[in-house]
């Protein structure tokens, strides 16, 4: 689909983060904000930001400029593990995963055999992004390729940035919702060669987690990645201390729960692993070797009771994070309510996650994570132009801080903690206008 467009002029406070860093000691003295900024868009890429007075007299007399007062700019948020189909089982109570998964989220997953209601549900899902100022998405669909390609189709009506795929599923779950190695390797190859590179998609191979493949599905998989190597892979990993136990029952001849992934060739640069609460010393290894990326969902594992993810580890030990909603375990679209929950983790290690690291794990961190930093999370010219509008007074409660906040850390801090839905003023995506707050 052709997404040709002219070019466009937005003002407003501008905030993002120069480069991809190391440690969190490094993210502030890369932090940019602008108080009265520019922003020129070309076809869907950033052309020039600076400063209002500096660059003023470069927009076409025949643009209009849309002016955002008091508002903030900032690049998109990006997604770096959600499942769309849960999204109408969110706040499904009192489970754990294992018995979660078996009495609410398989029967959910079942009604996606059927395209249409998978195509209602995929329009619902990604205005749900979009009001939340979420513009890159790595998803689970369920195991029916119908369900991804409704999620696809809808996401290219708009040039949408979106990574997901058909999970593959076959042992361990109902009838309704198994297939079989050779299934889902015909299946996701078809999903592949139709999908991935097709404007901005792209695909995910998609395992649902090791307990539910058998050694000859993950066979597959890792062909698939081996004829397919600039795919993702996307899969969860030692979420739960039941689980893994359950892993090394079903894979006893595996040196723990990653290395069932790492010796089907599913490890590298593009695999991104869900959770990551109870790793070993050996697995956060094979994750930094490999150039694995991990996915911090606060919302899911607090409310499973999962356990908390060690962030600190993960900078020392040089493993990317992004981070997730996990819709539907975790209870929120919102961004900024899972960096809340965030810090809330952190605060219980003993660790005070600072709103830069927060924000930067939700943009150029998480492009890092999802190896797509060249193209989005900041807004270095020729990046695709991916960005929401910020209001950091949408509520009584957030202007009597914001009033009172003594620098931008702390504004940052407050919109983190106390914004929501209502934060979200516009959202882009391609440089189109995608969502208006009413």
């Amino acid at each position: 689909m052709e997404h040709s467009q002219s070019v466009k002029a937005i003002r407003a406070s501008i905030l993002d983060i120069a480069r991809v860093v190391d440690n969190p000691e490094d993210i502030e003295k890369n932090v940019r904000y602008i108080d009265d900024g520019l922003m020129l868009i070309a076809n869907g890429r950033i052309e020039w930001v600076g400063n209002w007075q500096d660059g003023k007299d470069m927009v076409p007399d025949s643009v209009r400029i849309r002016s955002y007062p008091g508002k903030i700019l900032m690049p998109g948020f990006i997604d770096t593990h959600i499942h769309y189909p849960q999204a109408e089982m969110v706040g499904a109570y009192g489970e754990q995963l294992l018995e979660w998964l078996n009495n609410y989220t398989f029967p959910t997953e079942a009604r996606y055999k059927d395209k249409d209601y998978a195509r209602e549900m995929s329009a619902f899902f990604l205005k749900q992004l979009l009001r939340n100022g979420t513009t890159t998405a790595l998803v689970f669909g369920t195991v029916h390729p119908e369900s991804v390609d409704a999620l696809f189709e809808a996401a290219e009506n708009i040039n949408m940035r979106i990574i997901a795929g058909k999970v593959m599923m076959d042992r361990n779950a109902p009838d309704y919702l198994l297939d079989t190695p050779e299934t889902s390797y015909n299946q996701t190859k078809e999903l592949i060669e139709k999908w991935h590179k097709r404007g901005r998609l792209l695909y995910a191979i998609t395992p649902r987690f090791a307990p539910t493949s058998s050694p000859e599905q993950l066979a597959m998989a890792g062909k698939l990645k081996q004829e397919y190597p600039d795919t993702y892979l996307h899969t969860h990993l030692c979420e739960n201390k039941n689980e893994i136990e359950w892993v090394k029952e079903l894979f006893p001849e595996q040196d723990g729960y990653l290395d069932v992934y790492h010796q089907h060739g599913l490890t590298g640069s593009k695999s991104v692993f869900a959770h990551c609460i109870h790793l070993e010393d050996k697995e956060w290894d094979c994750l930094h070797d490999t150039d694995s990326a991990i996915a911090f969902c606060p919302t899911s594992n607090l409310y499973l009771g999962s356990g908390l993810f060690k962030l600190q580890e993960a900078w020392q030990r040089k493993v990317k994070v992004g981070m997730g909603t996990d819709i539907g375990a975790g209870t929120t679209f919102n961004m900024l309510q899972t960096l809340n929950e965030a810090y809330k983790v952190m605060q219980l290690q003993q660790h005070r996650l600072s709103a830069f690291e927060a924000f930067y794990l939700a943009t150029l961190g998480g492009a890092k994570s999802l190896s797509l930093d060249h193209l989005i999370g900041n807004f270095d010219i020729g990046k695709e132009a991916d960005f929401v509008v910020i209001d950091p007074c949408s509520t009584p409660l957030q202007q009597l801080r914001f009033d009172s906040s003594k620098d931008l850390a702390e504004e940052l801090f407050v919109l983190m903690t106390l914004g929501d839905d209502r934060s979200i003023y516009r959202t882009y995506v391609d440089g189109r206008l995608v969502y208006e707050r009413g």
